[in-house]
């Protein structure tokens, strides 16, 4: 969500060992011999047992949310649901939920003394805008056609998705990317005759042909390109942690790949390129694979 979304010691003992009294040494034999003896391991030091752990969490628990937290003293290793969750080095982290996320998540910590701090979390419903068509859904696929042409797209975006920058623009609240009215909602979605269609996968701002826009907040450039099939002209910028936002539709881009960008700073203009009925721009967000509200990290349009 982005509240309080909010946490054996192993003993190694050395063994005595035994010797046989065939083959013990001799009474005979010279004093000098006992001091060959191996010498007797020490006993290992087990960790030292850390303070009682507790996650410090805020953000938003529900659907298409976040949360910034920071994980107990001591965390060696921090997984929501089972998978693994980066954090910084003064343990704070990103974690997030994707659209059609479960109603319960679990963060666990193991540290550095073998404990483990576990934080259940309860993750709301979102009721989504749903509407239904009294129409067959079509059918088929995408041509061959079109798929020589789209997946070296679909493999630049995934390419850009996976690159690490270092970012931390994720640390900062978001500012809206353009003013405008709301054309599209993130995660409506259609109903064919009880057969549904893809969800709406970010949130549209129809501010105008021209409106610039700018970076919601600090970030990396890692994919900048015209002539998409779908998204027309496509930024992408990092803000790190596994966070990134998406710009489709543009009509004109003004920075490039491997760019530094600040929080406000213009990243280009609203257009309709691509596969767009009309000028505005498609802003979408994603942690790794989840799909999230942009409107949950920014508030309200003012």
């Amino acid at each position: 969500m982005k509240i309080g979304f909010a946490p054996i010691l192993l003993i190694a003992i050395a063994g005595c060992a035994v010797v046989p009294a065939s083959q013990a040494p001799s009474t005979n034999a010279p004093r000098h011999a006992e001091a060959s003896a191996a010498p007797v391991s020490p006993r290992a030091s087990s960790p030292a047992p850390l303070p009682v752990g507790t996650f410090v969490l805020s953000g938003e628990m529900t659907q298409g949310g976040w949360l910034r937290g920071t994980v107990p003293v001591g965390t060696t290793r921090l997984t929501l649901n089972g998978e693994d969750v980066a954090f910084a080095p003064d343990r704070s982290f990103l974690a997030a939920f994707d659209r059609d996320s479960g109603p319960v998540a679990t963060l666990v910590a193991e540290r550095s003394d073998g404990s483990r701090v576990t934080q259940p979390l309860s993750i709301s419903k979102r009721d989504w805008r749903i509407e239904h068509i009294n129409a067959a859904r079509r059918t088929g696929g995408p041509s061959e056609a079109f798929m020589r042409i789209r997946e070296p797209e679909l493999a630049a975006i995934n390419a850009a998705r996976a690159e690490q920058t270092g970012a931390t623009g994720w640390r900062e609240k978001f500012v809206w990317p353009v003013k405008g009215r709301i054309s599209g909602l993130f995660g409506s979605q259609r109903i064919y005759r009880g057969e549904p269609g893809s969800y709406h996968s970010g949130i549209d701002i129809a501010p105008g042909a021209g409106t610039p826009y700018v970076a919601p907040a600090d970030g990396v450039v890692v994919l900048a390109r015209s002539g998409f099939s779908l998204e027309g002209n496509l930024l992408m910028i990092d803000h790190g942690m596994g966070l990134n936002s998406a710009f489709l539709h543009s009509q004109e881009l003004f920075v490039k790949e491997g760019e530094r960008v600040k929080q406000g700073q213009t990243l280009g203009l609203v257009g309709a390129s691509g596969r767009a009925t009309g000028p505005h721009l498609h802003w979408s967000l994603k942690w790794h694979d989840a799909r999230l509200d942009p409107l949950l990290f920014t508030g309200p349009m003012p």
